[in-house]
């Protein structure tokens, strides 16, 4: 069994994008329904609750089953799903930190999981953006966290603008707000 993805430096700048935005967003519409895709120890969704979304809009998932089961402990609705295999509905926000290090075969084994993106480090978020098109609401937002050492994202149908990034001392990490291109 994998562990669970504890929250560090990348997790952190999510959470204050999402303390400074979320109170923004629910001025243009109360009822917010948010979706975490790879929820983990589910930093992110306190957040959302703590700022405002009512926990009954609040919903995620992993590929973990473990990180799974600890945010049903913990009060939300969480299912098992690879990106949005076993999500159905639409949302007005969803966020997600993936995995986005490019591969290192020296990278033990049971850690990529949760860091490496594929050989590139990109490969699981374009497929995250291109499944993301038919579960956001049109009038909906992404929040993406990206890293400067992942290659070749495709942002094909969205707008993008960066609202917050961080500097560490062998990358640059930053959180792309996405909307899509009508």
């Amino acid at each position: 069994m994998s562990e669970i993805y504890q929250p560090k430096q990348d997790s952190f700048l999510l959470s204050k994008v999402i303390k400074t935005q979320i109170p923004r967003l629910l001025k243009q519409n109360k009822n917010l329904i948010f979706l975490e895709i790879g929820c983990g120890s589910g930093i992110q969704l306190k957040t959302a609750l703590n700022f405002g979304i009512k926990k009954h809009n609040i919903f995620s998932c992993d590929i973990n089953s473990e990180a799974v089961e600890y945010c049903k402990k913990l009060g939300f609705d969480s299912v098992k799903s690879n990106l949005f295999e076993n999500i159905k509905e639409k949302y007005h926000l969803i966020i997600f930190n993936p995995p986005y290090l490019p591969e290192n075969k020296k990278e033990p084994k049971d850690s990529r999981m949760a860091t490496t993106g594929g050989k590139k480090g990109s490969e699981i978020t374009n497929k995250f953006l291109k499944q993301a098109k038919n579960h956001l609401k049109k009038d909906g937002k992404i929040f993406l966290l990206t890293s400067s050492l992942t290659k070749q994202i495709n942002f094909s149908g969205y707008k993008k603008k960066i609202i917050e990034k961080e500097k560490l001392f062998f990358e640059e990490l930053r959180v792309l707000e996405l909307t899509l291109i009508v």
